[in-house]
C-alpha cells in the first residue's frame, strides 16, 4: 500500500481531504469499497432503498484508468447486509469507464 492508499483508508468518498472530520459520522449508513482506485473508502448511503445499493455505483474519481472518469462498484448476488447505521454491505471494484 502506498502512502496516497493509506491516506485514502477510513475516509468517506467525497469528503475533502482537508475536512476536521473526513471519517464516517454515527447514526449514517456506509458501503465499504473494495479494490481498485477507492479502495477503502465508505460511501454513504443513508436512505437509500435496496434496489439502489443492488444497482451499485459508478464513482467519478482522478485516480482510475481514466482521469475525469468512473470507477465502477458493485455488491456481490448473496453478500449480507447488516441494516442500521455502521458499514451494511461492500462494493467490489468491477473496472473504470472514461
Amino acid at each position: 500500500m502506498n502512502g496516497n492508499e493509506q491516506l485514502l483508508r477510513g475516509r468517506v468518498y467525497g469528503c475533502d481531504h482537508d475536512a476536521p472530520n473526513p471519517g464516517p459520522l454515527p447514526g449514517q449508513t456506509y458501503a465499504a469499497l473494495i479494490g481498485g482506485p477507492l479502495d477503502g473508502l465508505l460511501l454513504d448511503i443513508t436512505g437509500w432503498r435496496p434496489e439502489e445499493v443492488d444497482d451499485g455505483v459508478a464513482l467519478f474519481t482522478e485516480l482510475g484508468r481514466w482521469p475525469g472518469g468512473r470507477s465502477l462498484y458493485d455488491p456481490h448476488p448473496g453478500d449480507p447486509r447488516t441494516p442500521g447505521p455502521g458499514v451494511m454491505c461492500h462494493f467490489y471494484y468491477s473496472g473504470d469507464s472514461p
